[in-house]
């Protein structure tokens, strides 16, 4: 069975090699889609209250956007690896066309910046607040369209033929390379056929610029079948879903930043502002501490759209204060809810015996961030989550019956809790096999994923 299974794969990942034309055909498909529903509908009125999906392409662009295209696109990195992005992924086409036909030049010093995902990742989530890029197009058009523009921006600067904005800069990057770590299927490299390659060999461009001899992990790997029998070395195969987790991922500074601070934290403070009673009172006291002291300017919401919203035809509109404080929120809900889990890894590595590469006189050290991968499987939930709670609004919107939404939202975090604390066992069973010391890190690490548990239990029962 096995074999068949292993058989099976090879066979898919030589048919996306050998059709490239194909599979090429079908991404500009997606990219006419893509620019229509970006572009369109940021030309039209806003919808009205009796919009639906079937009558009005607004509200059509922001179910395919935001219902279903952000939410699945997450749930397919730990199911098939990176193939949104090399195979449908309008951005990575775009980028890649157009260094095509561009300069050329090296990759800066600058671009290469580990931080970027990191980086990138928060400035989008919280400029994406900021505008309400979930509920109106022109804010749409800002963000995704602004990105894509950058995109092919960079691809015509730097690079040839190559996926450069895709490697370095793109603000999703960093989220796709760790949830694909999870994938049951990855490019496995031979190394002894590599060494001695018994077929022809024949160039291969790796786009996403993959050291192919040394690829290990799934993470940058964008699935797009190119390098399936490079030098008879190269094959796609299944896995355990643990396996990179386990035994290949260390990450580093900047991964656990994204894992923690980013997904855990930046991310749930987006999620949460909307819905929070907290957030009223916070914005209600610093409105009276204002009007007390004459200081009205933060009170106006004269800012244009693409600063803070501002769409008066519909009465929505962020003052200064409004943005002030969704920022304050999230900056809030980041140092609680990452600096708990941040607090947890650290002390856990305390408790457990120091790995031969860590250093204990630097921050974290390498302990802290292998622990840190077991996350992964939580923090994607956790986007998941939130980005499909848009997807249930909508459906409610068009009369769909959501009662079944919350018993299915807790049953996938349960899952991804159990599974990121029986990953985190595994790997602290490398640490140590003394029982007493494995068994207080673990109570650990988990007493440091109740603030994030309890944060859903607010936005989808309490609040």
């Amino acid at each position: 069975m096995a074999v068949a299974v292993a058989r099976a794969t090879a066979r898919v990942a030589d048919y996306l090699r050998d059709h490239a034309p194909l599979l090429r055909k079908l991404q500009w498909g997606i990219v006419a889609l893509y620019a229509f529903l970006l572009i369109v509908p940021a030309m039209m009125p806003l919808p009205d209250n009796t919009a639906s999906v079937f009558n009005n392409l607004t509200v059509v662009a922001q179910f395919a956007f935001w219902g279903i295209w952000w939410p699945f696109v997450l749930v397919s990195m730990p199911i098939m690896g990176r193939a949104w992005c090399g195979l449908f992924c309008p951005e990575g086409m775009l980028t890649e066309w157009a260094s095509e036909r561009g300069q050329g030049h090296a990759i800066p010093r600058w671009m290469r910046w580990g931080g970027w995902p990191f980086v990138a990742f928060a400035l989008t989530t919280i400029y994406g607040q900021l505008v309400s890029v979930y509920q109106y197009p022109l804010a749409v058009l800002a963000v995704l369209g602004g990105s894509t523009l950058a995109a092919m921006a960079v691809g015509w600067r730097y690079g040839r033929s190559k996926r450069v904005w895709c490697k370095y800069l793109c603000p999703v990057n960093g989220v796709f390379h760790l949830l694909a770590k999870l994938s049951p299927w990855h490019y496995r490299v031979n190394e002894e056929a590599w060494r001695h390659p018994v077929i022809r060999i024949q160039p291969v461009n790796c786009a996403p610029l993959v050291p192919l001899r040394q690829m290990k992990s799934a993470g940058d790997c964008h699935m797009c079948g190119r390098c399936s029998g490079y030098r008879g070395a190269i094959t796609l195969a299944p896995r355990s879903p643990e396996d990179e987790i386990v035994r290949v991922a260390d990450g580093d500074a900047w991964q656990t930043a994204l894992l923690i601070f980013g997904m855990m934290g930046i991310a749930m403070g987006a999620f949460l502002w909307t819905a929070s009673p907290w957030f009223v009172t916070i914005k209600q006291a610093a409105a009276t501490w204002l009007i007390e002291r004459d200081i009205m300017w933060p009170l106006l919401d004269n800012a244009p759209w693409f600063v803070l919203t501002h769409y008066p035809q519909v009465n929505d509109s962020f003052s200064w204060l409004d943005g002030a404080c969704i920022l304050f929120f999230i900056g809030a809900t980041t140092a609680i809810v990452g600096g708990a889990l941040y607090l947890a890894l650290w002390l856990a590595d305390r408790l457990l015996p120091m790995r031969a590469d860590a250093s204990r006189s630097t921050l974290g050290g390498a302990g802290v961030h292998k622990l840190a991968q077991a996350l992964i499987p939580s923090a994607g939930i956790g986007v998941f989550l939130g980005l499909s709670a848009t997807t249930i609004t909508l459906l409610k919107h068009e009369g769909v019956s959501a009662h079944w939404a919350n018993p299915v939202r807790f049953t996938l975090l349960t899952l991804a809790i159990a599974w990121t604390l029986r990953l985190a066992w595994r790997v602290m069973g490398q640490r140590t096999g003394a029982v007493g010391r494995r068994v207080a890190a673990w109570l650990v690490y988990a007493a440091g994923l109740v603030p994030f548990c309890v944060a859903w239990v607010l936005f989808f029962v309490i609040w």
